[in-house]
């Protein structure tokens, strides 16, 4: 989740830092066996070969277990794995191994430098049950939040990673390739052993519902009376029971001399499949890219394929025929189109020629990785802004709340007569960011207790970290983004107060009452404090400076990550909820005052302001021009020295009522 601060971009990663990190060793961690031969097994396998020719060493190891959705064995097989690397290690996580185990991830985010590899999310497999799937959606997503950054193979799946709250600049792709002709395994035996019809076309998948195989078995029953023969190459154990639909379908329809089931091949008789056949034929209903095609391509190839998924991308590219995703008789139509023409079946060097290598996809990868491990490092999410209000920050709080907190707790802690030294307040701070809020109020706090921090950002839950430890607290950390959906079971730990700094206002209503919930429950204390109130003041005065409070107060209540935003109604909403279930609630101004005369507050006041300039000009596209102009007065004086700001922001404090156990 975003946090209060100007929309701004990324640091670009220098050439220097992108190759330093591009020589680090490379761990690729992939479930099962390495030399599987599916698309994605083969993607990484080639990306590996591919870095060694070109003196990057990159290893991949393989994981025990079931996956995606894991057993226990699976489950201690990546986290042995990822414990067994050297701090700061560069590690690849294919999405099928760690899509399913977000704690895991989470628990190693802090000392590697983790990222992710997807294909296609795995909630968009075909056939999963709706709860299947809603796991699957839930689970990838918080796994993703906890990695430094996410490498897809295609730009449809890095687009359809928005909806899984991966922000753009967290993201990089790097396109399959294929083998240089050069470089290409020399041709086995295997193929050599079909019928002898002509023509012979391939088609190259693990058999699984979302191949769609057997449709391809029923748009070639009606072609039966011609000569052709058609050879399903891929592997037929990992899903026994569609393997058997497909041997079925065949059965039915007659075709048993005609549809041969090859099985899955080594890379040389894989290559003599390609090297015999006469077309290609993909009538997968979803892909992520579609790597067979490419190298069907590569061997000069015509191509009939579905426009499943990211296969949509092919649709100008020659030799390429495309049909409606499970439109069997849109398919039957294209072969027998090609039986209907047989010079279409002429195989094309040209069309070869222009295919990407292998090289070029590591090329891609490398600089992809560079840039966001350099990201990550500068701190995607803001470092410098929460660095530089944090002064700001402090000054503003309400003391009076943090005397009654400190004066709450201090009953608390006597009544339940706990022991100090094994029983410590348990406090919980939600977006931690740099560890502002728990670093201000550790000193308060004159009973002894441990900080739990949630904050999806490695890099800020780092520092924070480090942070408090200097100051000698107990300190854990949760990584998951906190969702609605999630929030009873991150917030399921005994907790005495929950907080959190410059946030409500970003999320919305549902997410709201959630946290409410989560709180009540546990029956703990909540301090909310620097919520944004809506009210901006400049001095001296500009014009437009109501239009522009406006745009920032509309622009307040967008999406920021979990539904339309509360804005300034936020602690409104907050202390509602908090009422109705009997906390006694008080709230005090905590406002920012800032002078471009003091050298710390400008420093805080130009991103302040350009932030102020973005969010209208998004509101108000039409208004750019008065929007620069009031930028530009406002810049001079801040570089004048002149420009005061103050900005409302609110505290709250909710104390549960007495339902404690007596001493």
């Amino acid at each position: 989740m975003a946090r209060s601060e100007p929309e701004r971009t990324g640091p670009s990663s220098s050439p220097a830092n992108a190759e330093a990190h591009a020589l680090a060793t490379l761990h690729f961690l992939v479930p099962g066996d390495p030399d599987q031969n599916t698309g994605g097994y083969r993607y990484v396998r080639k990306l590996v070969e591919a870095f060694c020719e070109a003196g990057h060493p990159a290893s991949v190891s393989g994981l025990e277990g079931r996956f995606p959705r894991p057993d226990d064995v699976a489950v201690g097989a990546l986290d042995q794995a990822l414990a067994a690397l050297p701090d700061g290690a560069l590690a690849v996580l294919d999405g099928l191994a760690m899509g399913g185990l977000p704690d895991v991830v989470a628990r190693h985010s802090e000392r590697l430098r983790l990222l992710a590899l997807v294909h296609h999310p795995l909630a968009d497999e075909t056939g999963l049950a709706p709860e299947a799937r809603a796991w699957f959606y839930q689970s990838e997503r918080q796994a993703l939040a906890s990695v430094v950054g996410v490498i897809t193979t295609s730009h449809e799946t890095r687009q359809r990673l928005a909806d899984y709250g991966v922000a753009p600049e967290r993201l990089a792709t790097a396109m399959p390739g294929v083998d240089n002709p050069g470089q290409r395994p020399s041709a086995g035996a295997t193929a050599a052993t079909w019928t002898g019809q002509r023509p012979l076309w391939l088609c190259v998948a693990q058999l699984s519902p979302r191949k769609a195989q057997h449709q391809l078995v029923e748009a070639l029953a009606p072609l039966a009376d011609q000569p052709w023969h058609c050879a399903l190459v891929g592997a037929t154990d990992r899903d026994k029971a569609y393997a058997d639909t497909v041997r079925s379908a065949i059965q039915r329809a007659g075709l048993d001399a005609r549809v041969s089931l090859i099985g899955e091949v080594d890379e040389p008789n894989l290559q003599a499949w390609y090297a015999w056949a006469d077309g290609f034929v993909f009538p997968s209903v979803y892909e992520g890219y579609g790597m067979a095609i490419d190298e069907a391509l590569a061997d000069g190839l015509p191509v009939i394929s579905s426009d499943g998924g990211a296969l949509r991308r092919l649709h100008r590219t020659p030799r390429v025929s495309l049909y409606p995703a499970g439109d069997v008789e849109a398919l039957s139509q294209r072969l027998q189109q090609w039986l209907s023409s047989p010079p279409a079946l002429r195989k094309d060097d040209v069309v070869a020629a222009s295919c990407r290598y292998w090289s070029d996809t590591a090329r891609d990868f490398l600089e992809g990785l560079g840039r966001l491990v350099q990201l990550s490092e500068d701190s995607l999410f803001g470092a410098d802004w929460l660095t530089a209000r944090e002064s700001a920050d402090h000054r503003a709080r309400s003391e009076p709340l943090t005397a009654e907190l400190v004066n709450w707790l201090g009953q608390r802690y006597g009544s339940r007569k706990r022991d100090p030294l094994n029983d410590p307040l348990m406090l919980v701070d939600v977006g931690t960011g740099l560890g502002s809020n728990p670093v201000y109020l550790t000193p308060r706090l004159p009973l002894p207790h441990q900080w739990t921090l949630i904050e999806p950002d490695p890099v800020l839950r780092r520092q924070a970290v480090a942070r408090l430890r200097l100051m000698d607290v107990p300190v854990s950390t949760l990584g998951q983004p906190l969702v609605a959906a999630n929030m009873a079971t991150l917030l399921a730990a005994p907790m005495d107060l929950l907080t959190a700094s410059a946030l409500i206002d970003l999320v919305s209503p549902d997410w709201l009452d959630a946290l409410v919930g989560a709180v009540v429950r546990r029956q703990a204390a909540i301090l909310i404090v620097l919520s944004y109130a809506g009210d901006i003041e400049l001095a001296p005065a500009h014009p437009e400076d109501h239009r522009i409070r406006e745009w920032i107060n509309r622009h307040q209540h967008r999406d920021k990550g979990t539904g339309a935003a509360l804005g300034p109604a936020a602690t409104d909403v907050l202390a509602r909820g908090l009422a109705a279930s009997d906390y006694r609630v008080t709230r005090a101004a905590s406002d920012w005052h800032l002078a471009a005369s003091d050298p710390s507050d400008a420093g805080l006041i130009r991103p302040l302001v350009q932030g102020w300039r973005d969010a209208a000009a998004a509101e108000a596209p039409d208004q750019l021009g008065v929007i620069d102009r009031w930028f530009e007065d406002r810049m001079a004086a801040l570089g004048a020295g002149q420009l005061q700001v103050r900005v409302g922001h609110e505290d709250l404090l909710a104390l549960p009522p007495a339902v404690w156990e007596k001493p």
